[in-house]
């Protein structure tokens, strides 16, 4: 069973709309659809490093607000090109609460090093 990080309450992030959450394995970005799915990327374009959580959310994917590359959610693909992806990570929500897995971010570090 995984551990999980609670890190907001899901009120914490608007609909639509995205956090950056700083950690001890780098900056995240969290995103909450219309629907209420919340989604975790690292918070880098792969194009020139732009912040994702200040794009701008639409379906289940962001723009970034540097170049307006547009990124899936789901996968971390750069929509429209042949290359670039976005690391992302497990995110859930229970009781209310924007939970990330914690194993999972540690392996990421892990395999980064």
């Amino acid at each position: 069973m995984s551990d999980w990080i609670d890190i907001a309450p899901l009120d914490a992030v608007a609909q639509r709309g995205a956090r950056m959450i700083k950690t001890a394995h780098g900056c995240i970005a969290v995103f909450r659809t219309a629907d209420d799915e919340v989604f975790a990327l690292d918070n880098a374009c792969p194009h020139k490093q732009g912040p994702l959580a200040e794009g701008i959310v639409h379906g289940k994917a962001v723009t970034c607000p540097l170049h307006n590359w547009v990124i899936s959610l789901e996968t971390g693909m750069v929509q429209g090109a042949d290359e670039g992806q976005v690391a992302t990570y497990p995110a859930r929500v229970d009781d209310g609460r924007i939970l990330l897995d914690r194993a999972f971010l540690t392996d990421r570090r892990l395999a980064a090093e």
